[in-house]
């Protein structure tokens, strides 16, 4: 069943939400890399694991198809339990986790670049007047 504007419109901003929340998984892939990390870090890391995994559930319920598998999200993400985890990983098992998030954060985008034409054809504008501005009426 095709969704209204106002779901569309909310949809699009749960997955750019849960797009940035991917980001800064990224951040903290990267953060172990250097082995430079605090307890807080951890912490904020395992908040961003919970959102992504809650975040996922609700959009997962909204999409028909075409989004990244929900077991290779989850596989990805029971792979990095924590940071300390991660800095101590040989350096081939860490760029696969990489590897594994470029490929979810890629289906992620597309999914949001197709929710925007929809957007668009529905008339509600999407990236490109958002990009640019809307024309202002004389």
């Amino acid at each position: 069943m095709p969704m209204d504007k106002k779901q569309l419109d909310e949809l699009i901003l749960q997955l750019e939400n849960h797009v940035e929340c991917w980001k800064q998984f990224n951040h903290y892939i990267a953060l172990a890399r250097t082995k430079k990390f605090t307890e807080d870090d951890e912490n904020q890391f395992l908040e961003i694991k919970s959102v992504l995994t809650q975040g996922l559930e609700l959009i997962m319920s909204s999409i028909e198809s075409g989004a990244p598998g929900r077991e290779e999200i989850y596989n990805l993400i029971s792979a990095a339990p924590s940071i300390r985890y991660l800095s101590e990983l040989q350096e081939n098992s860490l760029r696969a986790i990489e590897n594994n998030w470029h490929k979810v954060f890629l289906a992620w985008q597309s999914i949001l670049g197709q929710m925007k034409v929809q957007q668009q054809k529905a008339g509600g504008g999407g990236f490109f007047s958002s990009l640019f501005g809307k024309k202002k009426k004389k």
